[in-house]
């Protein structure tokens, strides 16, 4: 056998490995858009996640009025370090309502009783059917609603002190 024919596996895999470093490199979308930003929410009613706090319909959040809606869980650390953010957004006058998933009434209450609580309203989505009708692919996402129940605007990911002023705005142009 010719001494080249020797070097052919090594040669294959330097090939494979370059492939590979070159694929992971590659960037890509990091995030998962909501292909609805722009379009009516899909219809849907969930029931109350706390007592004492309505749950959520599509109908609640078309109200001629834009608000935010919050895909949040107890169990979630990012949905932790937003809560601030979110308490400063209900203290500007902000409506915001919630879609609590995978969650249990019992674990929502401490969460908001340890963190704040800026929902008018929390739905109850355990099998997180809204959360994919929506276009949510995790938790925290935000999302900016006009007054007639369309997706307006994705945050994706915990919001942040310099999102606040992003998601005012985004709710006044939403008017």
């Amino acid at each position: 056998m010719s001494r080249w024919k020797l070097w052919l596996p090594l040669i294959g895999f330097a090939a494979l490995i370059a492939v590979a470093v070159y694929g992971l490199r590659g960037g890509g979308e990091a995030v998962v858009k909501s292909a609805l930003v722009g379009k009516p929410l899909p219809e849907f009613a969930l029931p109350a996640m706390v007592q004492g706090k309505p749950g959520l319909s599509r109908t609640d959040l078309a109200t001629g009025k834009p608000r935010l809606l919050n895909v949040f869980a107890s169990w979630c650390v990012p949905c932790i370090a937003e809560a601030p953010q979110l308490m400063q957004l209900k203290a500007a006058g902000v409506e915001i309502d919630a879609v609590a998933i995978a969650d249990t009434p019992e674990a929502v209450a401490a969460f908001l009783a340890r963190h704040g609580d800026p929902y008018a309203r929390i739905g109850d989505d355990r099998q997180r059917a809204v959360q994919i009708g929506i276009g949510s692919s995790g938790v925290p996402e935000t999302f900016v609603i006009d007054g007639q129940g369309r997706i307006a605007m994705q945050h994706i990911g915990d919001i942040r002190e310099d999102d606040v002023p992003k998601l005012l705005a985004a709710l006044e142009a939403a008017r």
